[in-house]
């Protein structure tokens, strides 16, 4: 099991990107604790778990809330002692072009993408320098590399992730800490099912984002969990400040 007795932290763990994480991760032997904000949401994935055979923990929480995540990260500190795995996973999307975004999504967008981001790393990352090992992985996306019209909050979120995580590699790269970013593609999420059905045309709206995609389809969660864990093995502990790009060949067009 690559991940036995490891501690990993998995933020937005309930659906998704995170939930199918938090299922491999446990699987590879990691004690997992999933934050989000709606309990009932965290409760029937840690339900799903124990039918699979899986444990799985969980800490309702806002990444924006700074108070909030101090009191996450030290409950985890109390109970397990460690952390050594970080998956900043949690984002929200909204559509807009910009200047028909509201300034109070382009303010909400900011504050978990990016926020939520640097609040979590900010007070994980202590205990991670104490222990002189960590393993740090953002969730960016390919749009933290290109970008698309209109959803101009989101692609901005996104490349302050993706700066934020090349800034983080460089500052704890010689004090056992590794910082990268998983940068999906479309993948077959509730987020993107949201952004779909928000679309004047679900159908062609589909069909324009799998064009950007030369597998001409979209990923799955359990893709992305994979390249996660990946960058999360010791085996590649000479990789840090990479931006890896899971998404169908879409960066290479």
């Amino acid at each position: 099991m690559k991940l036995k007795d490891k501690v990993a932290l998995i933020t937005g763990g309930s659906l998704g990107l995170g939930k199918a994480a938090a299922f491999l991760f446990a699987k590879e032997g990691a004690k997992v604790i999933i934050t989000g904000r709606t309990e009932s949401s965290l409760q029937k994935t840690v339900d799903e778990a124990t039918q699979q055979g899986l444990e799985l923990d969980y800490m309702v929480g806002d990444v924006s809330d700074e108070q909030r995540t101090i009191e996450t990260v030290q409950h985890i500190i109390d109970k397990y002692g460690k952390i050594d795995i970080l998956f900043n996973n949690a984002g929200v999307l909204f559509l807009g072009t910009t200047h028909e975004t509201e300034t109070e999504i382009w303010d909400k967008t900011f504050a978990i993408n990016v926020k939520g981001t640097y609040l979590m790393s900010k007070h994980v990352i202590p205990h991670m320098l104490e222990k002189g090992y960590g393993c740090i992985v953002n969730n960016s996306s390919i749009l933290g590399l290109k970008a698309v019209p209109g959803v101009a909050a989101y692609n901005a979120t996104k490349g302050a992730v993706t700066q934020l995580t090349r800034s983080m590699a460089l500052e704890y790269a010689q004090q056992g800490i590794r910082v990268n970013a998983i940068c999906p593609g479309t993948i077959e999420t509730p987020m993107v099912d949201n952004m779909l059905d928000a679309m004047p045309d679900r159908d062609a709206a589909e069909d324009f984002f799998k064009s950007f995609h030369p597998m001409g389809r979209f990923g799955t969660p359990e893709e992305i969990a994979h390249a996660v864990l990946f960058l999360c093995d010791d085996n590649v502990g000479f990789m840090t400040g990479t931006m890896l790009s899971v998404d169908g060949g879409w960066v290479a067009k």
